[in-house]
């Protein structure tokens, strides 16, 4: 197991548009694997690359149903809309409402390089979108209500 840190608001690399993953391979595999670490550690439902330092299209997420890990991850679908309380792993003890999808759907590629589709609501399609945005250098505080 390892848990490693977690960058913090103000961290560049948290503002930094991510890179996609060439090729799967068990560099990937092992940086998931430390990724859903670090977040289970910290008790959190999300973790995505940047928030360890790697700008890599890639994350994680765990809402109590099983672990996700996605790696060039895409939103395909979205409709709904709902405002709900976010905080985030990098900016500890804070919070706000923010506005996002109801329902998504995401394709990406598992831990093997095959592709997959999820399709969500509620929790799972926001927290989906939440690390969707850290790919991109968003923070939930750039959205919030």
């Amino acid at each position: 197991m390892a848990v490693l840190p977690i960058r913090e608001i103000g961290d560049p690399v948290l503002r930094t548009k991510t890179k996609s993953v060439e090729k799967v391979t068990d560099k990937t595999r092992k940086l998931l694997k430390d990724m859903a670490d670090t977040m289970h550690d910290a008790d959190g439902v999300g973790l995505a690359a940047p928030q360890i330092g790697v700008s890599k299209k890639i994350f994680v997420v765990d809402i109590g149903e099983g672990l996700i890990k996605l790696i060039n991850p895409e939103l395909m679908e979205s409709s709904g809309q709902e405002i709900d309380e976010e905080g985030c792993l990098s900016i500890p003890g804070e919070s706000g409402k923010v506005s996002r999808a109801k329902k998504v759907v995401i394709k990406g590629l598992n831990q093997a390089g095959k592709e997959v589709e999820i399709e969500a609501e509620g929790l799972l399609a926001r927290a989906l979108q939440h690390e969707l945005d850290h790919l991109d250098g968003v923070l939930f505080v750039d959205k919030v209500e």
